[in-house]
């Protein structure tokens, strides 16, 4: 069979509708207060109950005893489920925090129970009247005192790290060089809508009106976690306010729900307090970055390192630090490398750009650093060491880049020209004033994907997707991408 190499126009191309300015579909409804988000969602279920969730006040140890009796005698409570009324719920392959059950604690703020009650005052009352009791460990929570304890994790070929070349070499025979460490800190979401869900059940069929980016990963979680049929689960997410990958992953307020509507035999809603969201959800980890450059007299790199030190829980990922850093700039001795300690933390995941955030900072102060050390405009050194193909793979061209005119551009608009070049060295009364100039990159993520399109009789074409609208414009931009 033969295939006509030219793939024909796309009809995105023709532009009749995408890329014109249009009201977006969702923005009547946000700027109304209509738009229907998780914990408002008080047409959906008659008789919906509140409920309140109270975590461990250790990080880490084990609850020995759990007194509830003064809570279950208070006004309105209808339900009490504790973490000792069953064993470790199952988690999913996406979750690394144990998400309810069992007495063993792993890091504070930690579920231990949910009271179900008819208003949230009723709940949050009762939930200070629980006793609890701890056995206390001693726990690892300071990533420097921990980094020397940290594993190495592999590289795709099993070995420590990437490599390409010889760094080491390359590295002491440069007629420039950088050796330095940054350091980031942990940092928490704070979206404006926290987690929240409300759930119901019908026999052994659950739906949950929840706040999630990932309609299927939580669909699918929320059955392994309660050992249920998928098809017994229906997962609702029509609007989200923030998520910032803190609610790609199924999260207490879900599993909560549905355990205290369970026992409460009534719709329950939830939505996790402030500190929960800290505490009991995911967080980025802090990272310890040593970044090396090593460049020849004009400021081309030669060698390029980038190590990161990170934490998590037992058997959590890594903060991926390094990996930008494989693709962003030109160099033909390359080393890369992770390393991951234990900490009783919360779990470490995705925070908007997971990885790239921490190492792109830490490697794009190290290039401005580089610069200064050869005296190089900061732009130049970035142009100059631009590169078309994969710095590791160097028969592998990117399909685009275009790094180079968009640092040029920027420097026209900015005037960078015009700019004092000395660091530190421009004050607006107490005010030290800078330009600054840095490169953003995230490799592309290809997944298989897929949509059902209708067209009913009277004309209405509907696009069906489990991709949620995380105040992108997502609606808006199927729309458009179907009407044209």
């Amino acid at each position: 069979m033969k295939f006509d190499r030219a793939a024909g126009q796309n009809p995105i191309d023709q532009l009749h509708v995408v890329g014109h300015p249009l009201d977006r579909i969702d923005g009547r409804f946000k700027t109304t207060g209509t738009a229907p988000y998780a914990y408002e969602r008080h047409d959906v279920v008659p008789h919906q109950a509140y409920g309140y969730i109270i975590g461990s006040a250790v990080a880490k140890g084990r609850i020995t005893r759990m007194d509830v009796a003064r809570a279950k005698a208070a006004p309105g409570v209808l339900a009490i489920v504790t973490t000792l009324d069953m064993p470790a719920l199952k988690n999913g392959p996406r979750n690394t925090a144990k998400l309810f059950g069992g007495p063993e604690i792993s890091h504070y703020h930690q579920a231990t129970a949910i009271v179900v009650a008819e208003t949230f005052e009723q709940a949050r009352a009762a939930a200070a009247l629980i006793e609890t009791e701890y056995d206390h460990d001693e726990g690892q929570f300071d990533l420097k005192q921990a980094q020397h304890g940290a594993r190495p994790v592999p590289a795709a070929d099993g070995s420590r790290a990437d490599r390409v070349g010889d760094f080491e070499k390359a590295f002491s025979a440069s007629a420039s060089r950088l050796d330095e460490t940054y350091t980031t800190p942990d940092q928490t979401h704070a979206m404006m809508e926290p987690h929240a869900t409300l759930a119901a059940w019908e026999g052994e069929k659950l739906t949950l009106w929840t706040s999630n980016q990932m309609i299927a990963w939580n669909r699918r979680d929320i059955a392994t976690t309660l050992g249920l049929s998928e098809d017994n689960v229906r997962v609702d997410s029509p609007y989200i306010g923030g998520g910032f990958g803190g609610k790609l992953f199924l999260r207490s307020d879900a599993v909560l729900a549905a355990l205290g509507a369970k026992a409460a035999g009534r719709p329950l809603k939830v939505a996790l307090t402030r500190p929960f969201i800290m505490n009991n959800t995911t967080h980025r980890s802090a990272t310890i970055q040593r970044i090396r450059i090593g460049t020849d007299r004009d400021g081309r790199i030669m060698a390029i390192a980038h190590e990161s030190t990170s934490g998590n829980l037992p058997h959590g990922r890594p903060e991926a630090a390094i990996d930008q850093t494989k693709l962003l700039y030109a160099g033909p001795n390359r080393l890369t490398a992770m390393r991951l300690a234990v900490l009783d933390l919360p779990e470490g995941n995705a925070m908007r750009a997971p990885g790239e955030a921490s190492g792109l900072m830490a490697l794009e102060i190290a290039m401005d650093e580089m610069a200064e050390r050869l005296r190089m405009d900061p732009v130049r050194f970035r142009i100059l060491n631009d590169t078309q193909v994969d710095p590791e793979k160097p028969r592998r061209p990117f399909s685009q880049r275009h790094l180079v005119e968009c640092l040029e551009h920027g420097a026209e608009k900015f005037g960078w020209n015009h700019r004092n070049p000395r660091p530190a060295s421009v004050r607006e009364g107490e005010w030290l004033i800078g330009m600054g100039v840095a490169a953003g990159f995230r490799n592309n993520l290809l997944t298989k994907s897929a949509a059902r399109v209708r067209l009913d009789s009277q004309g209405v074409v509907t696009v069906e997707t489990d991709m949620t609208d995380i105040g992108t414009g997502t609606y808006t931009i199927l729309a458009q991408t179907a009407a044209e």
